[in-house]
């Protein structure tokens, strides 16, 4: 016989399946490259749907099946999630920085050959996120973190930067 625990826990388990599944299955191609890149471009969509032009380069954690960044509140990722623009597209790889001379001179944005996924973001305030996301930067950009990682935390803790997670979307 179950004990009432048992049977609880069960239960909740079982309810809480289709919420696990409702997220969006990506591509292998797209999850495999999310574990491996150092950059995803993120460009918010625009209320009619397309996109802005914000496709800059970015640092990211891939948590729990977000991608997870960390931003000033002035960037145009936070204006626009503050402006209520909760969705965006992201490209995964590393294609160089989109505002660089080459690009610039050649016109194209090397960045769009990549695995690509529409996604939801959502401001976060969870300081655990937030530490995940360090020990994630301290891993991932061991060279450059040093600089930033005093700046980002200052920012996340006086509100200046902000801690946005982009759950990928049907």
């Amino acid at each position: 016989m179950l004990s009432r625990r048992s049977f609880v826990l069960g239960a909740l388990a079982i309810l809480a399946w289709p919420v696990r599944r409702a997220r969006a299955a990506l591509p292998e191609k797209t999850v495999q490259a999310l574990d491996k890149s150092p950059y995803v471009y993120i460009s918010p969509l625009k209320s009619d749907g397309k996109e802005s032009r914000c496709h800059g380069e970015v640092w990211y954690g891939w948590l729990d099946g977000d991608a997870v960044i960390i931003t000033s509140e002035e960037s145009w990722k936070a204006t626009a999630l503050a402006k209520g623009l909760d969705r965006a597209y992201l490209w995964v790889g590393d294609y160089g920085r989109v505002k660089s001379i080459a690009n610039r001179v050649s016109g194209k944005e090397a960045f769009r050959a990549g695995p690509r996924f529409e996604a939801r973001a959502r401001r976060v305030t969870d300081t655990a996120l937030l530490e995940r996301l360090m020990k994630t930067f301290t891993a991932k950009y061991p060279e450059e973190f040093g600089d930033w990682e005093a700046k980002m935390r200052k920012g996340f803790a006086d509100g200046s930067r902000h801690l946005i997670a982009y759950r990928p979307i049907d």
